[in-house]
């Protein structure tokens, strides 16, 4: 079971690489590409996985923490997915919702990492 929460892990963090990466990638130009949504889903996905595995590895939690981290990444993929979907139709994606993605992506690695 431990080797699926590190898996669950691993592919957690590939999925906030995946939006923070573009994010900064394409800040002279800032836009929302389809694979951030990509990766607010996949985020969402192991993020649930990895909750539902606390218990049954006998693992402390910090459930406010992790109530705050779910709905910042249900923001995320919200604005990932009408960003996505402006991109696909070739509409302009307005700056703020592209830098509300990946800041709030961002903010999201912060509290994972600095709120113990």
């Amino acid at each position: 079971m431990n080797i699926v929460y590190n898996v669950m892990v691993f592919l957690h963090i590939i999925g906030a690489a995946m939006i923070v990466g573009i994010w900064i990638g394409q800040m002279k130009k800032p836009t929302v590409h389809p694979r951030q949504f990509d990766g607010a889903a996949l985020q969402i996905i192991t993020g649930i996985i990895m909750m539902g595995l606390i218990p049954a590895l006998d693992r402390d939690a910090n459930y406010a923490k992790l109530g705050v981290k779910l709905v910042i990444a249900l923001v995320v993929v919200a604005l990932a997915f009408i960003g996505r979907r402006k991109y696909k139709k070739g509409e302009p994606v307005s700056k703020g919702l592209a830098h509300s993605v990946g800041g709030l992506a961002l903010l999201n690695v912060a509290i994972a990492t600095l709120w113990q």
